[in-house]
């Protein structure tokens, strides 16, 4: 879906904690991109048979995995919902977010001087 403008609107938000729809981590999203926009290097670095669309929001996530913690960048198409499992145990959680209200992490007002 886009609006107006052409810019594809993003199906999730900030604040929302979703999981890959192939691989086994989660996160909670900290950014939006309206579409990619990393290096090309990296988009080149996913194999061609699973690489996504650059024509889509990206998000970047405070990720976690069974192992570690780590921050993602993951197309649209590649995120689901993660309404099951509960906050995210990111150590860069508290820097960003407040807490979770109904399901979604709330980010903190910050203030500058």
């Amino acid at each position: 879906m886009e609006n107006e403008i052409g810019i594809p609107t993003a199906k999730f938000q900030i604040g929302d904690i979703v999981k890959h729809r192939f691989f086994p981590f989660r996160g909670v999203i900290f950014d939006v991109d309206p579409v990619f926009a990393n290096t090309e290097e990296w988009w080149l670095s996913i194999p061609e048979e699973m690489r996504p669309r650059k024509d889509q929001p990206f998000y970047h996530l405070l990720a976690e995995n069974e192992e570690t913690t780590y921050t993602a960048y993951v197309s649209e198409q590649n995120l689901l919902p993660d309404e099951t499992s509960g906050p995210v145990s990111h150590p860069e959680i508290d820097d960003i977010f407040m807490g979770i209200e109904n399901g979604r992490y709330v980010l903190r007002s910050h203030t500058t001087n």
